[in-house]
């Protein structure tokens, strides 16, 4: 059986998919991009920023399913350019200062809307 996890802490989903679905002791989180849900629009700013917003929007959702960012276990980050990776990786770094979640980080030729970065997130009960 699953749950359909929604919150208007994140943003509404662009397409016919959830913002994530809980599944026995699983979440998975669809891949976020840097929406500031209060507006509806991206953030301003560069990579740093969009990190940021899209690490706020993961952290409202694993909330809303009574969890937190220890409860990651897997992420997979997509980039719209690899040179964005080390700055990328310094704001998520933040939100896992300790045992950090198993990780995979692709660039890839587009995104979403434009986005910089998409992450995706895989967390457990």
């Amino acid at each position: 059986m699953k749950k359909i996890i929604n919150t208007p802490g994140a943003p509404k989903a662009i397409g016919p998919y959830s913002q994530a679905v809980e599944a026995r002791d699983m979440l998975f989180i669809s891949g976020q991009i840097p929406i500031d849900p209060a507006t509806g629009k991206f953030v301003e700013g560069g990579i740093t920023e969009q990190t940021e917003q899209v690490m706020k929007n993961i952290g409202a959702i694993l909330l809303e399913a009574g969890l937190g960012f220890n409860n990651v276990v897997k992420s997979t980050c997509l980039l719209s350019d690899m040179d964005n990776f080390a700055a990328m990786n310094a704001v998520y770094g933040k939100y896992y200062p300790t045992d950090p979640p198993a990780r995979a980080a692709y660039a890839v030729v587009k995104l979403p809307l434009g986005a910089l970065v998409e992450i995706e997130t895989i967390a457990v009960r």
